[in-house]
């Protein structure tokens, strides 16, 4: 594969195709992954953003993603691949820097480098530099290799759901085996089971030795469940949300002729949520289903309202599906796994089978 066909593939800048005829999986191949991994720049390039990612938190890292994806859509980068690619590419690419910082913390929290002060296990704070210590920057970089190797193998190999949402999870779960974390979380004795927020509403905290302390926490001075996002965890909320974000970004998508502009915007929201304002929703995992079911649904013929209302639909369903995500991997456990990531390939997967069926349009997920 030509580095100009890898540049286009990752920016994903591919809306569905018009017509609504049938599709058929157009399957990867060994070849073109051992193309994109066999060059020893690209990992150079991971390295570099996992420790990105470390060095400045994870979540400031992302931020970074959500302005490139909207510069380059405003700059029309289609053709060129940079921008949006950039955005989503090796060094600045969620399941690059994000990943890696997400590792980075996992890593730092577990040995005693990060009292943060945050409210849940330090290792959830995504949002907390890490500084230029050199074995937290090469965890960093590790786990941006890692992240590399796992999504061009996935992208390559054209399986159809969103190899950097997917590879994002992956990584999460690893760093929780490697640093010796639970990879699901451990269920408090207070709730009822994965879904039960009650003991968090209660204030419940939990039991002496149920689960790991860090630097400045034993034990029993974490809440019994953490929830992802303590203002936006009922049922109503997180679908009202979801079902507005999903029309924004549909319509946006009409406006630009781009499905990740809603994306860009969501992810640089998150730079108020980092400053500490109180309230600002989580919305990446809801604008992007949203936008491309939209694109999915037009591009099979069906009406543009009919796609708006697609668009609220994904959009309320990559809520839902994130927050049932969080209520399992998140708020018993005690490391980051990135609940919208999960949703955005989940959902992705659904309108890729779809749009291999021959139901909706082509979108920009591998193998439709």
């Amino acid at each position: 594969m030509s580095a100009e066909a890898s540049a286009l593939l990752a920016s994903g800048d591919l809306l569905a195709q018009s017509g609504g005829v049938l599709a058929q999986w157009s399957a990867g191949s060994i070849g073109a992954v051992l193309d994109i991994l066999l060059d020893p720049t690209i990992w150079l390039g991971a390295a570099a953003g996992g420790a990105f990612g470390a060095a400045l938190g994870a979540l400031p890292a992302f931020i970074f993603t959500g302005f490139l994806v909207i510069a380059g859509v405003w700059g029309g980068d289609a053709a060129m691949g940079s921008g949006v690619g950039v955005g989503f590419g090796p060094v600045f690419g969620p399941h690059i820097s994000f990943a890696g910082g997400a590792a980075a913390s996992a890593y730092a929290a577990k040995n005693g480098a990060m009292e943060s002060g945050f409210d849940y296990h330090n290792a959830k704070d995504i949002g907390f530099a890490l500084g230029s210590r050199p074995d937290i920057l090469a965890v960093g970089a590790g786990f941006g290799v890692f992240g590399i190797v796992l999504e061009q193998t996935l992208r390559n190999l054209a399986i159809p759901t969103d190899p950097i949402a997917f590879t994002v999870v992956a990584s999460a779960l690893v760093h929780r085996a490697v640093f010796g974390y639970s990879v699901i979380g451990n269920v408090s004795s207070k709730a009822s089971g994965y879904f039960d927020m009650g003991p968090f509403e209660r204030e419940e905290m939990r039991d002496p030795n149920e689960v790991p302390g860090d630097g400045d926490k034993s034990s029993e001075d974490r809440l019994a469940v953490e929830p992802w996002l303590p203002n936006m965890y009922k049922w109503s909320h997180v679908a009202a949300i979801g079902a507005a974000a999903g029309l924004a970004a549909s319509y946006a998508a009409i406006q630009t002729g781009n499905v990740f502009l809603g994306f860009g915007i969501s992810a640089a929201t998150l730079l108020f949520l980092n400053l500490g304002v109180d309230r600002i929703p989580v919305t990446h995992h809801m604008t992007l289903p949203g936008a491309t079911a939209w694109a999915a649904f037009t591009g099979a013929g069906f009406s543009g309202t009919v796609g708006l209302i697609a668009g609220a639909g994904f959009g309320l369903l990559g809520a839902v599906i994130g927050e049932a995500f969080q209520r399992v991997f998140y708020a018993h456990g005690d490391t980051h796994v990135d609940p919208p990531a999960a949703a955005i390939f989940i959902s992705s997967s659904i309108l890729a089978v779809l749009a291999i069926l021959g139901v909706l349009g082509s979108i920009w997920v591998p193998g439709t």
